[in-house]
């Protein structure tokens, strides 16, 4: 396996766990709740934490993608017990596609477009660094957010929260 694939790999099995127990604290029945108007909801906000890592490594293995012919809305999630399953499925399903790169396909260009116009083109190892793992920690720390606001306590992501604690022996009052 590519050294690059491992740390890719090894980063990912890192971050499931702290991922995990973000969707896991929203409320089925505030799936609806939206922080403003052209806010998404929490439920559209927690449907694409889940896949995010599947879907990007099912994308990166085509030679590239048109975003004009993408929606531009997620879906709203169901039930948390569908996402996080979903969760499941997707990060075995990146853990295959990084275990199974040779270096010329790892380093073969992948290029983003919006119809005619190219926006970038990088590397494939290099979506998956960019297009997936930040883009699944910046809708994550979105989810917090909104956590935060609907006033659910704030699982631990890194370190410590304002309710949770790794370093005490009890959990900061709400």
């Amino acid at each position: 396996m590519l050294p690059a694939a491992r740390a890719l790999i090894a980063e990912l099995d890192a971050e499931t766990p702290a991922t995990r127990r973000v969707p896991e604290r929203v409320p089925e029945d505030r799936f609806d709740w939206r922080p403003h108007p052209r806010s998404m909801s929490a439920g559209q906000l927690a449907k694409p934490v889940a896949p995010t890592p599947g879907r990007l490594a099912r994308m990166a293995k085509m030679d590239g993608m048109d975003v004009a012919t993408r929606p531009s809305e997620y879906e709203s999630c169901r039930s948390r017990d569908a996402l996080l399953a979903s969760l499941d499925v997707s990060v075995a399903a990146a853990r295959d596609f990084l275990a199974g790169l040779d270096e010329a396909r790892a380093d073969a260009i992948w290029r983003l477009t919006f119809g005619d116009r190219e926006i970038f083109a990088i590397p494939r190892l290099a979506v998956m660094r960019t297009m997936c793992f930040n883009h699944w920690y910046h809708h994550r720390g979105e989810l917090v957010v909104y956590l935060r606001l609907l006033d659910v306590p704030v699982p631990i992501v890194y370190g410590r929260s304002a309710d949770e604690n790794p370093f005490a022996q009890t959990v900061a009052p709400r």
